[in-house]
């Protein structure tokens, strides 16, 4: 992901990651640890925020309003895994979602990608 940001950023890309722990205990760290991980491991510049929960009576609203299927975004349904991917217009409508196994490099992802960064 922070190659893609790397290569994005100035037509416009933000990555926000949002850690969560719901799947497996992935994420037990603190949200200081997380990032630290994430930055001395993977060198990420990209805005990390902190453990978010994304299933569950916990969700936090971001993921509620994404996951929510009676919304007019069209993206919504259960996350499956960590690494869910959302491509959010820059008005702040979910325009397409990937799958955790979705690559950062699939041909897909960046046709979507660079379709929504040209749509000003």
């Amino acid at each position: 992901m922070e190659s893609l940001y790397k290569n994005y950023k100035v037509k416009g890309l933000r990555i926000l990651a949002f850690p969560a722990n719901n799947f497996g205990r992935q994420e037990p760290g603190t949200n200081a640890e997380i990032k630290h991980f994430c930055t001395s491991e993977y060198n990420v510049t990209f805005d990390l925020f902190e453990k978010v929960s994304v299933i569950g009576d916990d969700i936090c609203p971001l993921y509620k309003f994404l996951t929510d299927e009676k919304a007019d975004h069209g993206q919504g349904g259960k996350v499956p895994w960590n690494f869910q991917k959302y491509l959010v217009d820059r008005k702040g409508k979910p325009i397409a979602k990937f799958g955790p196994r979705t690559l950062p490099d699939d041909a897909e992802f960046i046709k979507a990608l660079v379709a929504a960064l040209a749509d000003k």
